[in-house]
């Protein structure tokens, strides 16, 4: 178990060095990514309990799984998918207009 959650820490850690370090817009979505899988990972292990069951069908009400991380993670996959397809489009359109991906380049493109 406790490992699992040091997987989650080392992905949110990657995640945050790619949004944080690096300049090319695609890795950066790819970072945003990562740090979004990462949550809904810890979403599911959070509400995991070894030999839980289901809340509706079982009669013992003291080892069942929550099934509200579980409904909030289906929630941040479909959000996740919706900011990602937004920021892939927004990449498409700044490399259409500026011909790079990395940001320095662009702000002094603007500038």
């Amino acid at each position: 178990m406790e490992l699992t959650y040091l997987v989650i820490a080392i992905l949110i850690c990657v995640g945050l060095y790619a949004i944080a370090s690096k300049r090319n817009l695609l890795k950066i979505v790819i970072g945003i990514n990562i740090l979004e899988s990462a949550v809904i990972f810890l979403f599911v292990f959070s509400s995991y309990r070894p030999g839980g069951t289901v809340p509706i069908i079982s009669g013992n009400h003291e080892l069942f799984v929550d099934p509200v991380p579980q409904a909030l993670a289906l929630t941040a996959i479909v959000i996740g998918a919706s900011t990602t397809a937004l920021m892939l489009g927004l990449v498409i359109e700044l490399y259409k207009r500026y011909d790079t991906l990395n940001i320095t380049e662009i702000r002094k493109m603007r500038g």
